[in-house]
């Protein structure tokens, strides 16, 4: 993994510099940093707009009483497209567009849920706030997303403190 990280760190940057030094060539310095500008913008509307989907998707899985697997992992890919967006470049750009359309942050979504198959395991129950609760264990760990979120909307009444 850290030999992957460094030629990462490496490698994307000069390739970044490259491509940004080829367009700047092609159609001129002052265009090439506006259409950086731009797609920055456009990225982070899109960032905003589909981070907002996944968020309804899963408060909406979790008042069913159901594991909002596939949503935790589709705002995982936003959230890293959106970082993608903010760094300067062309090629981590393109990346982050990728991953912020649908049918390709599914075709990604999919991977990383293979790779995690088997390492991850639910388990349902109650939460201590009296609805339904699942209980993510890995490796020892335990973390409770009921407890991590919740929707406080103005029909439920507050949780009773324990």
């Amino acid at each position: 993994m850290f030999p992957l990280l460094v030629i990462l760190f490496l490698v994307v940057p000069i390739v970044e510099l490259y491509v940004i030094v080829q367009v700047a060539g092609g159609i001129g310095v002052l265009e090439t940093i506006g259409l950086l500008i731009v797609v920055s913008i456009v990225g982070a509307w899109l960032v905003k707009h589909q981070g907002m989907s996944v968020l309804r998707q899963i408060q909406q899985r979790i008042r069913q009483g159901q594991m909002p697997t596939a949503q935790l992992v589709d705002g995982g890919l936003i959230l890293f497209a959106g970082a993608l967006m903010l760094t300067p470049g062309f090629v981590t750009d393109a990346v982050g567009v990728l991953l912020l359309l649908p049918p390709t942050r599914i075709m990604a979504r999919g991977a990383l849920m293979r790779a995690f198959r088997g390492r991850v395991g639910v388990v349902t129950g109650t939460s201590r706030f009296g609805g339904p609760g699942f209980v993510v264990e890995t490796r020892g760990t335990e973390v409770d997303p009921v407890d991590l979120v919740r929707d406080d909307s103005p029909d439920d009444p507050p949780p009773a403190l324990p």
